[in-house]
């Protein structure tokens, strides 16, 4: 009765309150207090971007996390419908922070390690009744100024406390936020009642979207860079075939270890069968990324290798030229060598046609060996 009566006080305001940056996020955060629990914690601070209580797929107006936390067992309890939950996101939290949550909700202290220290693998770990996921994220910088550095693409992590009547999400890097996937979610009740595990999937797939966009344009660039191969090589390009295989290594290392511990999540009890088909839908746009950074990492590898040779080639026909011509000019260098000596006794000195069969025989010689190697292709 006590949960019914809760939830019809709390549920006559329905507009939801959001807790952002700055001032008014501080006044809007509860002060000390004591958990569902009764355990004496610390609230976040400014790593808190935002949390709602759904209840039925509407988001219901709380003054906080505890209280979110309070209403929703509280109607699950009564209901047993399994309906409710609560969605708390974090960027870049300090330690007391997820300790705090994790008191909150029960997360297991290995995962809140993992979540404080960032860096983690890819991975989909269970520990008890709930979820820990991992996931790299990836951005395109581009021409962007922060790619001032040599980067073209930037990684982050999005770490998911996935239970069955919360989600925690914990986000490293100003990349990829997902304060898209919320209001994407709260605009269609539908997808918001499919609970926890429906939160997990529109965030695997905003992922998952973001690597095939950033795949594509990786691609884009491996495609300029190949044609300036082919037409005009310079060290300028090598460098930046470099970077790429580089990136391309670096986006290989956030994508492909991400494949099997997704693949398995449909198999897994705590996933509803309803859901199923769509976590299925995701792990087949990840196989088709990482089909495609496997055949763009080994495109940068031929172009790396076609750049070399083509370099080298490049190289071989100067010293080819050089070498033609350093042969052509060193006729008339030996001729006039050997002329100017300045011995008494010798033949043609004083002979009044010496100088121009002298001069006659070294055009004579060096237009017989210019054209031989204009024949030959090295002039």
């Amino acid at each position: 009765m006590r949960s019914s009566t809760l939830f019809q006080r709390i549920n006559r305001h329905p507009r939801p309150v959001h807790v952002r940056f700055g001032a008014t996020a501080a006044a809007q955060r509860p002060s000390p207090h004591r958990d569902v629990t009764g355990a004496r914690c610390v609230p976040p601070s400014d790593s808190l971007v935002e949390f709602g209580a759904y209840v039925g797929g509407k988001r219901i107006q709380v003054p906080g996390i505890p209280e979110a936390v309070e209403l929703v067992r509280a109607h699950n309890a009564a209901s047993g419908a399994g309906d409710a939950y609560v969605w708390v996101g974090l960027h870049e939290p300090e330690a007391l922070e997820v300790e705090w949550l994790a008191e909150v909700f029960g997360l297991h202290p290995l995962a809140v390690e993992d979540a404080i220290k960032a860096h983690q693998r890819p991975k989909v770990e269970r520990y008890g009744d709930s979820l820990f996921v991992v996931l790299k994220t990836i951005a395109y910088l581009g021409d962007d100024d922060t790619s001032a550095t040599g980067e073209i693409i930037a990684t982050g992590e999005i770490m998911l406390f996935v239970g069955s009547d919360f989600v925690v999400t914990v986000r490293h890097g100003r990349h990829s936020p997902l304060a898209e996937v919320r209001a994407r979610l709260e605009a269609k009740p539908k997808l918001l009642a499919r609970g926890p595990s429906g939160v997990l999937h529109a965030i695997s797939d905003h992922v998952v979207d973001r690597y095939l966009s950033v795949a594509d344009l990786m691609q884009a660039e491996l495609e300029e860079v190949e044609a300036a191969v082919f037409s005009d090589v310079s060290s300028r390009d090598i460098s930046r075939i470099y970077q790429l295989k580089r990136e391309m290594i670096e986006m290989k290392r956030a994508v492909t270890p991400l494949r099997t511990p997704l693949g398995a999540l449909p198999q897994r009890r705590m996933i509803p069968s309803e859901m199923r088909e769509y976590f299925r839908d995701v792990v087949d746009h990840l196989s088709r990324v990482c089909e495609q950074v496997e055949s763009s990492n080994e495109l940068c590898n031929s172009i790396l290798q076609a750049a070399l040779a083509r370099t080298n080639a490049l190289a071989n026909e100067d010293m080819r030229k050089i070498s033609a011509w350093v042969a052509i000019i060193s006729v008339p260098t030996m001729i006039a060598g050997i002329y100017g000596m300045n011995f008494d006794n010798m033949p043609e000195l004083s002979a009044a046609w010496g100088y121009p069969v002298v001069v006659g025989t070294m055009l004579i010689i060096c237009t017989i060996l210019y054209r031989g190697f204009r024949r030959n292709s090295w002039l």
